[in-house]
């Protein structure tokens, strides 16, 4: 398969097949794919779009290119949260009503920094939870961050 094939489909708005898609994914995970192509394909993406199978699966692949946290394990409703204030504010709220919050951040976004950025400075705080000093944590507390890492 070819790289260079994948990007003139969706140039064209053709659909994108799961193997082309995992092809993709891995790719940058493995660093095979040079990054002006990887770019290529994006704009591609960005400017023709995906559809609903498409999209979902490149969520899924993207998923399971790294390690995954299973959170069965821990009784009640989860949810899941995103953008750089919702964790801060309203993931204590939730967890204050029951609800269980588990949630990965990063680093470094931009210039006001990640969310991790921001709340390491918060003395005693630790976002280097193992899986199950994380799972525990989620369980008994209701809420807990974990930082990503190279393979989460």
């Amino acid at each position: 398969m070819r790289f260079v094939d994948i990007i003139n489909k969706k140039r064209y708005n053709e659909e994108l097949t799961d193997k082309e898609i995992q092809f993709f994914v891995d790719g940058v995970t493995d660093g095979s794919i040079p990054d002006y192509q990887v770019s290529a394909l994006l704009m591609a993406i960005v400017l023709n779009g995906m559809n609903e199978r498409e999209t979902s699966y490149l969520a899924k692949a993207m998923m399971h290119s790294g390690d995954v946290i299973d959170l069965t394990s821990i009784e009640g409703i989860k949810v899941a949260t995103s953008g750089p204030n919702t964790i801060d504010v309203l993931g204590p709220l939730v967890a204050a009503c029951g609800l269980k919050v588990a949630k990965m951040s990063g680093r470094g976004l931009g210039h006001t920094g990640g969310t991790l950025d921001k709340l390491e400075s918060i003395e005693g705080f630790n976002c280097f939870l193992t899986e199950e000093e994380f799972k525990k944590q989620v369980s008994e507390v209701g809420i807990a961050i974990i930082g990503q890492t190279g393979d989460l």
